[in-house]
Formats: C-alpha cells, structure tokens, sequence
C-alpha cells in the first residue's frame, strides 16, 4: 500500500494518528519489489503448490489411479488458483498463460508482484525487518485503508470527478482490502434434516451482525460520494492555485475575492466565478449536493462513532487516568457539577467561553477522562472488580453515589461538547482505542467510516466555498 503522504495532506484526513499506530518501519514502494518477502530472491526457498505435488511421492499408489497423474493435475490446479486471486481483484481473467500477449504478461506480473507486496506487509505487520516487532493485523488494515485514502484523495482538493486511474485503484484495493470481512463470521443454531427424516441440530456461520449491517451501508455512501463528484463535470466556476493568482485578479470580476476560511489553508486551489455570479441552475445544483455531501457525512460520522463505543478500552489508558476527576477538570468546573442541583452542560460551556476547537478537543479529553475516573471509583465502592461491569452504566449502583452522579454529569458535559463541535478530531479515549484495537472486523468498519467521513466533510467545505464566492460576486456587483 502506498504510504507516502504529505504533512499538508494529513490535515484533511480527520484522523491523526499517535506515534505508535503510524506506518513508521514502511520503508517500501509500490515499484521496489525487492522489499516484499514473498516476491524476489526472497520467495526462492519456498516451494510452489506445483513444486511441492509434483515432487513428493504419494503414500497411496491407487489413490490416483482415477485421475490425470500428479505432473498434470498439480500445474492445472496452480493455474487455477492464480486465475481465482485475479478474479477476486477485478482483473482480466484468460484461460491459458500460452495465449497472452506480452503486454499481458507484464500487466499481470505486476499485479501479483502488488499482491505480494501487501500479504507481506499484512504478515510482517509492517515490520519489513522481519523481527516480529510489527503491529497487529487489525492495526495493519486499519492503516492500510488510511494510507490509501491519502494516496487517491489526497490530491484531490476541488469539486472535480476524481481522476479514472486513482478511481479504479479506490475501487480495486478497497474490494481487496473488504475481502476480509467475508470470512468474519459468527454460528449460530440450525435444523438440519437428514435423508431418513431425522432432524438433526448443527451451527450454520453468518456474516458478523455489525459487518452486516454496517458494511453494506459505508459502500453505499462510498458510491454516493464519488456520485457526488462526477456530478461536477460540467461546472461554471473553476479554480487558481493562489501562488498563481495575478496582481489584478482581486480587482476584476473574472476572479473571486480570497474567501474567509476558520483556518487559512494556503495549499488549497481557490475557487473562481464568472462575473455576475453563478446561473440559479448550478446554485440549485450545489445545495443539492451539500446537502447530499452534509447527510451523509452525518451517517458515516454516526457509524464511526457507534464503532469506537463498541471497542475495549485499552488496559494502558485506564491505566494512565488521574487518580482524582477533580484534578483532570479542575476547580471550577468540578465545583460547578458539585454544587449545583440543576447541572446544565450547556450554560457551564457558555461560562467557559471556548474561542478554539483546540481548546474545546482539550476540554473533551479531560471530560472524558473524569468520566473513566469516577466511574472506576463508583465500581470499586460497589466491589466490582473487573472493568467489563463499566459497560453495564453501574446498573446496580446507588444512584446517591457521588462518584456515579459527576459521571453521569461529566457524560452529559462530554455529549454536549461533541454536539457544538462536530468538527473535533478523534480524542486520545478513541486514539488509543484505534493503537490498541485487536479486532479486524471493526478495525475495518472503523477505518473505512472515517475515511468516508473525511471525504464528505472536505466536499461540504468546498462547496461552501463556492457558494461564498458566489454569494460575495453578487452582493460586489450590487
């Protein structure tokens, strides 16, 4: 997977990774081969299926005497296999290796010399060293589907259809990289009648019930969105790299002035309007897809969120909470949610005063800290030992409990917070959550609503910018 990302790129990603769950022993690329274990010189101590049926002799002579001899079958059945992996990837199938062209060759040597490439890296966990120090295999999904968001998208920053090439690969190796969830299942009780009549009890598998519901849904959107964007291939406004502008460009109607952003992102390509403004068709034509764009960004958020709740928290985080709420929140807020009877998270936040989403991310790591903190001590007072009880919200705890009533109010505190800032980062609970995670089947709904919710929050903005730009010609030309 191609993990070279650029720092301006990282920013639009909505997700930033702690030290420790970044890609930082991926020293390959997608054109050096030789790093990939399973390709190369590397790959020549391992026998083939072919190699290794048609070598070794069998221990029953009359075991084969229906069928063609080892020496045929066993090259049948490599082809096989080889033509099922280029099935599974979308690729050109053909039915004997002596009937393709060169050209064929080389595309075809390339494509498994990829798939090469990423079962290694899977296996190593990005260890290319080989020393067993990698991550996890949900870890390594997880990055996977990051890294190859950054690489498709990582460019594109204007409303524009995204390029076929980079469309085909989004499509290809996100196919390869769901794959897995197909063989995440869970059993479950069935009656089974057998030729006699007999009925006959047996576990039947099926899809995980979160991969079943929630998969099919993050595809959904996946295509929506990249709808979305073919959607804009005839526009009437265009854009300049604003390095590029002209000297007379913010005197003339030809060009828009500079618009407002919350943070000034110079790398962005500015976006431009005819004089006059745009045709009420195309201003009708972008509410619409905000709108679309806006909805969905909701569900893939709302998706993501029910997905990082369902997940562990990580023995290192509960671990490294303060000993007392009170010292993680401070004085005056836990004097607040002390003595007030009527706790209103609200009109506390309006009290605070926050002026940056830096400052209200802060806020919600020391909310959530507090939480974890009393909710700890509200278990421990009540002899619950074991931290899996936490889930269960204390059901058996005396709702008079000091340590149970702050958690309940440090969790109104933490919601209200997340509902004024929709636009926060992932706070350390759900960082450390992503690092630690051990489960793929989440690790992959995790990482591919994230990445969604990312794309539909980059489109609303552009088109925000649009519809200012637009807003501002004409109120100029008045």
């Amino acid at each position: 997977m191609d993990n070279s990302t650029s720092t301006e790129e990282s920013y639009d990603l909505g997700y930033h990774p702690s030290p420790s769950s970044v890609d930082q022993n991926d020293q390959s690329t997608p054109d050096a081969s030789g790093y990939s274990m399973l390709s190369g010189d590397s790959f020549g101590y391992c026998r083939t299926n072919s190699e290794t049926s048609a070598f070794s002799e069998p221990t029953d002579e009359n075991s084969y005497s229906d069928e063609p001899s080892p020496s045929l079958w066993s090259v049948t059945k490599s082809v096989t296999q080889n033509q099922a992996v280029l099935s599974r990837l979308g690729m050109k199938q053909h039915k004997h290796f002596t009937d393709h062209k060169p050209s064929d060759h080389e595309a075809i040597d390339s494509e498994l010399e990829m798939m090469k490439e990423r079962f290694a890296k899977l296996l190593l966990g990005e260890d290319m060293s080989g020393g067993g120090k990698g991550v996890c295999t949900a870890v390594t999904i997880s990055n996977s589907i990051t890294n190859l968001y950054a690489t498709v998208f990582g460019q594109n920053l204007r409303l524009e259809p995204l390029n076929p090439e980079k469309k085909s690969m989004w499509k290809r190796e996100m196919g390869c990289l769901l794959s897995v969830c197909d063989y995440i299942v869970e059993f479950i009780p069935a009656s089974q009648n057998l030729k006699d009549g007999t009925a006959v009890e047996v576990m039947e598998s099926i899809p995980r019930s979160d991969i079943y519901i929630n998969l099919p849904a993050l595809q959904k959107l996946d295509a929506m969105l990249l709808e979305i964007l073919e959607g804009f291939q005839e526009r009437e406004f265009w854009y300049v790299e604003q390095g590029n502008m002209p000297m007379s460009s913010t005197r003339s109607g030809s060009f828009r002035r500079l618009a407002q952003r919350k943070e000034e992102k110079w790398w962005l390509p500015v976006p431009c309007v005819p004089p006059g403004g745009l045709s009420e068709k195309s201003r009708k034509h972008l509410r619409h897809k905000r709108d679309c764009a806006n909805q969905i960004h909701k569900a893939a958020m709302a998706i993501n969120s029910s997905i990082l709740a369902e997940m562990e928290i990580p023995a290192s985080y509960m671990a490294a909470l303060p000993k007392s709420g009170r010292a993680s929140l401070g004085d005056p807020i836990y004097r607040y949610m002390c003595t007030t009877e009527k706790f209103s998270p609200d009109y506390l936040l309006d009290c605070l005063d926050i002026t940056s989403e830096h400052e209200a991310l802060d806020l919600v790591d020391r909310v959530e800290a507090s939480m974890y903190t009393w909710r700890r001590k509200a278990c421990m007072s009540h002899s619950k030992s074991s931290w899996d009880m936490v889930k269960d919200l204390m059901s058996d705890t005396d709702r008079s409990d000091k340590n149970h009533t702050l958690a309940e109010r440090a969790e109104g505190l933490l919601f209200s917070l997340k509902q004024r800032y929709p636009e926060l980062s992932q706070t350390s609970l759900d960082t450390c959550k992503i690092q630690y995670n051990r489960d793929v089947g989440q690790a992959i709904l995790e990482s591919y609503s994230r990445v969604l919710e990312g794309l539909a929050f980059n489109i609303v903005a552009w088109i925000e910018d649009v519809i200012c730009v637009d807003r501002s010609m004409r109120h100029q030309d008045q």
